[in-house]
């Protein structure tokens, strides 16, 4: 179980990367940019909306395409023909029935695992036209006319669970906005906070509004936020105050406790990682620098992360992004936001607690984050990926390559046959294994390339 959801959000990281092209068409859509007016406007708009209008789809063929082997375009295809299939089943059964993003993961993971136990089965020969691949949608379509019928006559029962967890969530109030923020960071490391942001940012709470004459419903707090929600926004606006003051200030802190010997080596690859998370929100470069090396160092960052959460909430401030909490998102979309102004003081107070807690926790922990062991120099690049393979044990040892944004993630036969030592040689920050056959690498953003190179070698 615990891999198949670390495959799912890895997975989701694919439908996920479209959102930024689908908030920044939607923002451009208000008709309150200078040239952007009238009918190029309303282009914009509907384009985006098209995006946001049709989630579920886009969650199952992404989830689909990311968990096949190979991601191999006919598990996309099995995955919008289930989704389409399971759909017009249970609102037949039920039209009431509204699974939102969820039934898109179902589909998606159905499909995703549906190819790889059948994309190469061999049918008698007179129909062998329908084998292999091809087979892998006609499965699905099967399979998805059962999940429908399931969720047309048991899914209330879920919806029912669903919207008291949301009840809850939002009747903490601030509380509910600390354990969101705490955990979305402390589930990092294992690949996990994909999951809990699917709910709360595609599933929790409800809007209704009419587009042309018809009434839709928005769910979750990213999706009611650019529906036009003035209570939406909540959970998505203490995330600037971590990504554009706080991880800089933590930078800032790390940097400051370097020895003077790698303060040029520190200072080059924290100013990257620190205007990185600035300017787009993306985290996992910095986060992963240190989360091995000084696990209370990223578990004071977690719980900063949960405060500033709960006291943007607490200063009802609305804001939202469509791909992360960066500088780009906030000025995108600052016209749609509430007392976003406000997340600059509260920002740069973080940006303080962030660097004074940071620097103290570095000092008394004694953590060396940036040494002088040569060792971390990496290999040549025609020479790396031969050095990868030695340490994952071998190309017998090897069953499967894959990679997400910052974690090489490899499936072997024996776990135990790694060397951990040789892994840091070639510049790993850690590694981790849940189980005797997978393995995570954690590299930063040379992941996907020492993947590739893998592959090849291979």
């Amino acid at each position: 179980m615990f891999n198949l959801f670390q495959k799912i959000g890895k997975a989701l990281m694919t439908p996920i990367a479209v959102l930024p092209i689908a908030a920044i068409l939607l923002r451009l859509g208000f008709g309150d940019i200078p040239y952007i007016d009238g009918q190029i406007a309303n282009i914009m708009k509907v384009a985006g909306d098209a995006i946001f209008s049709n989630l579920d789809m886009l969650f199952a063929v992404g989830i689909a395409y990311g968990l096949a082997k190979n991601n191999d375009g006919a598990a996309a295809l099995a995955g919008a023909v289930g989704l389409l299939i399971a759909k017009a089943v249970y609102l037949e059964i039920d039209k009431e029935l509204n699974l939102g993003v969820f039934i898109g993961i179902i589909i998606g993971v159905l499909a995703g695992t549906l190819y790889n136990r059948f994309h190469t089965v061999k049918p008698p020969e007179f129909l062998g036209f329908f084998g292999g691949k091809r087979f892998v949608p006609i499965i699905t379509a099967l399979s998805a006319i059962l999940v429908g019928v399931l969720a047309g006559h048991f899914w209330h029962y879920a919806q029912s669970g669903i919207d008291a967890f949301s009840n809850t969530i939002i009747g903490l109030d601030e509380f509910g906005s600390f354990l969101y923020g705490t955990l979305n960071r402390l589930l990092i490391p294992l690949g996990l906070h994909h999951i809990l942001n699917s709910v709360f940012l595609f599933q929790v709470g409800e809007y209704h509004y009419v587009k042309e004459g018809a009434e839709l419903v928005a769910n979750g707090d990213l999706h009611r936020f650019f529906a036009g929600d003035p209570k939406a926004g909540i959970y998505m606006a203490g995330f600037y105050v971590t990504m554009m003051f706080g991880l800089p200030a933590m930078a800032l802190a790390i940097y400051a406790t370097t020895e003077k010997a790698q303060k040029r080596k520190a200072g080059a690859i924290l100013f990257g990682v620190a205007l990185t998370s600035f300017l787009t929100g993306i985290t996992e470069p910095l986060e992963f620098l240190f989360l091995f090396i000084a696990p209370l160092l990223f578990l004071l960052h977690a719980l900063l992360t949960g405060l500033a959460v709960a006291m943007a909430h607490f200063m009802d401030i609305h804001h939202g992004y469509g791909f992360s909490a960066g500088f780009i998102d906030y000025v995108i979309n600052y016209k749609l936001a509430k007392n976003p102004l406000l997340i600059l003081p509260l920002g740069l107070a973080f940006g303080a607690i962030y660097f004074v807690l940071s620097y103290y926790t570095i000092k008394i922990c004694n953590y060396k984050i940036f040494s002088n062991d040569e060792a971390e120099e990496q290999a040549e690049s025609s020479n790396e990926a031969l050095a990868f393979i030695d340490a994952l044990g071998g190309k017998e040892n090897i069953i499967s390559t894959d990679a997400c944004i910052t974690r090489l993630r490899m499936e072997v036969k024996n776990s135990q046959n790694l060397d951990k030592e040789a892994f840091l040689k070639l510049g790993a920050k850690g590694v981790i294994m849940p189980n005797e056959t997978t393995v995570q690498v954690v590299l930063g953003t040379r992941a996907e390339g020492v993947a590739e190179l893998i592959k090849k070698a291979l």
